[in-house]
């Protein structure tokens, strides 16, 4: 789960593509991201796991999954973890193995590679896509604030929800469950590590998206 992980074989985009991106989202890169943490509370509980995939448009201009960065996170000494969370998890932020680092250097190494990809694709800023996104983004901004980083890529509260878009696409809210009626393999022995929760709730974002406009509510300017 820790490292950069290609998912696709996308490629970089050229310059048309990453405007097209840009445009799509009103300036906006959307970046998936899913959390593993100590609990529900942002300002008490431990960030533990962190996990960000990027998105990019093909040739077609649909929208894709392209690469995954995962860290496992050493929890803040100002945060604590409920051991009903972590049985939950699975996740025991004691076991060597991990390879975890501080809270401040995951997020470092995530945010590095946000703003790379919102230069590459012309955007201003990054938006969050997740499942039951302010959950997410409430613990982003907690350990953003917690190792006082500056530069955090991301808008600070506007997000996509695609526990809210699949309730609209497939009149499911539960992540397996949407991504089962979208036709999206999910494991639930794997689920509930970051990298995997935020690999399927991208691939669901791209088919909500890509849906949508084959049903004509969006298609792109013509220059």
């Amino acid at each position: 789960m820790d490292g950069e992980m290609s998912m696709s074989e996308a490629g970089s985009m050229d310059d048309f593509s990453g405007e097209f991106i840009a445009e799509r989202f009103r300036g906006f890169l959307p970046v998936v991201i899913d959390v593993e943490t100590g609990g529900f509370e942002s300002d008490k509980h431990a960030l533990l796991e962190i996990a960000a995939v990027s998105l990019i448009m093909d040739d077609s201009g649909l929208l894709v999954r392209d690469k995954t960065i995962a860290r496992n996170v050493i929890p803040h000494p100002d945060t604590i973890c409920d051991d009903a969370a972590l049985e939950f998890t699975g996740i025991n932020p004691d076991d060597p193995d991990r390879e975890a680092m501080s809270e401040k250097d995951a997020l470092r190494d995530v945010f590095q590679e946000i703003r790379h990809n919102i230069s590459e694709h012309h955007c201003t800023r990054a938006v969050i896509v997740a499942h039951n996104a302010h959950f997410d983004l409430g613990f982003v901004n907690a350990a953003v604030n917690r190792s006082q980083i500056k530069r955090n890529p991301f808008h600070p509260f506007s997000c996509f929800d695609t526990a809210t878009l699949g309730g609209l696409a497939y009149g499911q809210t539960v992540l397996a469950r949407a991504c089962q009626s979208a036709g999206i393999p999910f494991s639930n022995k794997e689920a509930h590590s970051a990298a995997y929760d935020a690999e399927r709730t991208a691939e669901l974002f791209c088919k909500i998206v890509n849906r949508w406009r084959e049903l004509g509510g969006w298609k792109a300017s013509q220059s």
